[in-house]
C-alpha cells in the first residue's frame, strides 16, 4: 500500500513539476525540424532582406534551419493565404510588410483572401522610413525642384511602386495631392523588379524603404531628395525630412513583422518572439539595420498587435483621402 501511496505520490510530484515549469517544457521539442519564412514580395526588396538577415542568427538560435521563401504576388495575398492555410505548429511563419497588412485592406477590389484574425502576431523587426529617389538623369536635386519639373511637365514623370495600392503608391498620391502636381503610377510586383527599372531609367523616380536603395545612392546611381518619417536618417544626414522640404503631412513609415497561422500555440510564439527580441539586441543586427536606413524595432505579439490595429484605422483614412483603388 505504501509503495502504492509513494508512486501516486511521486506522479503527483512530477505533475505538479510539468506546470510549474510552464508552456516552454510542454512545448520541449520545439523546433525539430526546418522552420519556413514567407516573403510576401520578390528577392531584393526590404522584407526580404528583414527575413534574410533574420533567418541565419533565428535558425542558430533555435538548432533548426530556417528557410526564406519568397512568393510574391496579388499584394502579398499569395504569400499570407499560403500562410493562414499552414498547419499552426510554428513552422511555418511570415515576415510580412505593413503595406500589405494596413494598406491592401482598404484598397483591394478583391474579397478578402485573409483577414487580421488569420495571422497571430509573433514579433517585429524593422521599422522605416520611405526615400524618394530619383533616377541620376532627372534634371532635380531637390524636392522643390522636383516639384517644379512635374509642374513645368505634367503627366510626364512616372513613378514605381511595388504595386497597386501599396505604400508606394499611396505615398505617390499624397505626393501629387499635397503638392498638386500630376505623375503617371507604374505599378511593378515588388520593390526588386521597380527598382531595376529605376536604375535602367525606364521610370523616373520611386518611393521606398532604403534597404535596396542604399548601395545604388552610395555609388551615385539614384539621387536621394527626402526621408518621408520625423526624423533624418543616421545613415543619410544630409537628407531632409519631408517636412523640412516643405511637406509636412508627407510622413509615411513602413514595418516588417514575424506572423504565424492564427492557432499557433502560444508556448511557440513565446519563444520564436523571445528568441527574435536577443537576435536584434545583438550590436551587429543593430548597427546593420542602421547601415540599410532602419531601425530594429522589436515588438512583442501583444504591442505588434495593437500597433497594427492602429495602423489599419490610421491608413484607412490616407487612402480614403487619396481616392486610391487597389486591382
Amino acid at each position: 500500500m505504501n509503495h502504492h501511496k509513494r508512486h501516486f505520490t511521486l506522479l503527483a510530484l512530477a505533475a505538479v513539476a510539468t506546470l510549474a515549469a510552464g508552456p516552454a517544457a510542454a512545448q520541449g521539442g520545439y523546433p525539430s525540424k526546418p522552420i519556413t519564412l514567407v516573403v510576401p514580395t520578390a528577392p531584393g526588396g526590404t522584407t526580404d532582406i528583414a527575413a534574410r538577415m533574420l533567418a541565419e542568427p533565428l535558425g542558430k538560435a533555435l538548432g533548426q534551419t530556417v528557410v526564406v521563401d519568397n512568393r510574391g504576388g496579388a499584394n502579398g495575398a499569395v504569400a499570407a493565404v499560403a500562410v493562414k492555410r499552414a498547419e499552426a505548429d510554428g513552422y511555418t511563419l511570415l515576415m510580412q510588410y505593413s503595406g500589405y497588412h494596413v494598406i491592401t485592406p482598404h484598397v483591394s477590389a478583391q474579397p478578402a483572401q485573409w483577414s487580421f484574425e488569420d495571422l497571430r502576431p509573433v514579433a517585429n523587426v524593422f521599422s522605416a522610413p520611405q526615400v524618394i529617389v530619383v533616377r541620376d538623369g532627372l534634371p532635380v536635386k531637390t524636392m522643390a525642384e522636383l516639384i517644379a519639373y512635374a509642374k513645368a511637365n505634367p503627366g510626364k514623370l512616372n513613378y514605381a511602386s511595388s504595386g497597386n495600392g501599396s505604400l508606394q503608391h499611396v505615398t505617390g498620391a499624397m505626393l501629387e495631392q499635397q503638392a498638386g502636381i500630376q505623375m503617371n503610377h507604374i505599378p511593378y510586383k515588388g520593390t526588386g523588379p521597380a527598382l531595376q527599372d529605376l536604375l535602367g531609367n525606364q521610370v523616373d523616380l520611386t518611393f521606398g524603404t532604403p534597404p535596396p536603395y542604399m548601395p545604388h545612392i552610395a555609388s551615385g546611381k539614384l539621387r536621394v531628395l527626402a526621408v518621408t518619417g520625423k526624423s533624418r536618417l543616421s545613415s543619410l544626414p544630409n537628407v531632409p525630412t519631408a517636412a523640412e522640404a516643405g511637406l509636412p503631412k508627407l510622413d509615411a513609415t513602413s514595418w516588417f513583422a514575424v506572423f504565424a497561422p492564427a492557432k499557433t500555440p502560444q508556448p511557440v510564439v513565446d519563444k520564436l518572439s523571445g528568441e527574435i527580441a536577443k537576435i536584434m539586441a545583438t550590436p551587429a543586427f543593430k548597427q546593420k539595420a542602421a547601415e540599410l536606413g532602419a531601425t530594429a524595432e522589436y515588438m512583442n505579439p501583444q504591442q505588434l498587435g495593437d500597433y497594427a490595429r492602429a495602423e489599419l484605422a490610421r491608413w484607412g483614412q490616407v487612402v480614403k483621402a487619396s481616392k486610391i483603388q487597389g486591382d
